[in-house]
């Protein structure tokens, strides 16, 4: 990779910095977690959790509303790498888990459902295990999350309307979720690893943005680069999950990997293409311009397929 790209990553937001050294520089452990430690202090970490109420939320709101919400928040601060011992964060942690358990194991925090949903619960799974939060309450919500695993190996939040065929959606959020829990609780007496190859196997089939019965583009918003992703599902996301749990390569991602090969400019940097409409406190990248956000995640992903 050109050195003038990691450069130019290394100028970016001290969540970009810590990432590149980790990810692509391979440095010191030393000096990644003294990279990582300035967000809250600095840039976009410290500026979002500035935003925090003395309740514990964002916006006064649990999830609805978007992207300004006390889980959007959180979901944020998580992909940004914040340290995992922020006291702000586990503050929010216990208003998520005691707003949002229901009795069927999962989180609900619409008063109109009488059942959780499996997107939120999976977006919640993945808070509340990258902060470490208390072990018993995530293991409720890791075992109601395997419960709603489809045959198909996907997940399908709308199951409960009679849905018998996965989301892409859901089945992301549900990995996520899991993989995070998988991580932070080792030993945790789940086959995590069993449900994800049985959910990668129904995401290959599809090639990863694809409908199984036509060939065709499923959606082609899939195809965009967009950060943050928010609840959607997109190749790049998913392909840098696969990076991250060091998936087996398979040539059903190939298509995939083109068009991010495809997406790149000349200078070995990737746009922002989207944004998922929905109020923000800030914009950290604008749509059309660079992004560092897809260059690191590209660049990374590219260095694992390679490999």
């Amino acid at each position: 990779m050109p050195y003038n790209t990691i450069e130019w990553l290394l100028n970016g937001d001290p969540s970009i910095r810590w990432q590149a050294l980790n990810d692509l520089v391979k440095a010191r452990s030393k000096l990644v977690e003294k990279e990582r430690a300035r967000i809250t202090k600095e840039g976009w970490g410290a500026k979002l959790l500035s935003y925090q109420d003395n309740e514990g939320t964002w916006a006064q709101s649990l999830y609805s509303r978007k992207w300004i919400s006390t889980t959007y928040s959180m979901l944020l601060l998580k992909r940004l790498g914040l340290p995992g011992n922020n006291k702000q964060a586990l503050k929010a942690c216990s208003i998520l888990w005691e707003k949002g358990i229901y009795k069927d194991g999962g989180i609900n925090y619409s008063v109109s459902y009488s059942y959780s949903e499996t997107c939120i619960t999976g977006l919640v799974l993945s808070v509340l295990s990258y902060f470490r939060f208390e072990e018993a309450n995530v293991k409720i919500l890791t075992e109601h999350l395997l419960k709603q695993q489809m045959k198909d190996g996907g997940w399908n939040c709308r199951s409960y309307k009679g849905d018998t065929h996965s989301s892409f959606h859901t089945t992301i959020n549900a990995l996520e979720g899991l993989r995070e829990f998988e991580k932070n609780y080792p030993g945790n007496g789940f086959d995590i690893e069993k449900s994800r190859n049985k959910a990668v196997e129904f995401l290959l089939k599809h090639k990863l943005y694809k409908s199984h019965r036509t060939g065709d583009i499923f959606d082609q918003k899939m195809t965009r680069l967009s950060f943050p992703p928010r609840w959607h599902y997109d190749i790049m996301r998913i392909l840098d999950f696969f990076r991250e749990c060091n998936t087996k390569k398979d040539k059903r991602m190939t298509d995939a990997i083109n068009i991010i090969l495809k997406k790149r400019d000349t200078s070995g940097i990737w746009p922002l293409q989207q944004r998922h409409p929905g109020k923000t406190f800030f914009e950290m990248e604008s749509p059309g311009k660079p992004s560092r956000w897809n260059t690191l995640r590209g660049l990374r992903i590219l260095q694992w397929w390679e490999s």
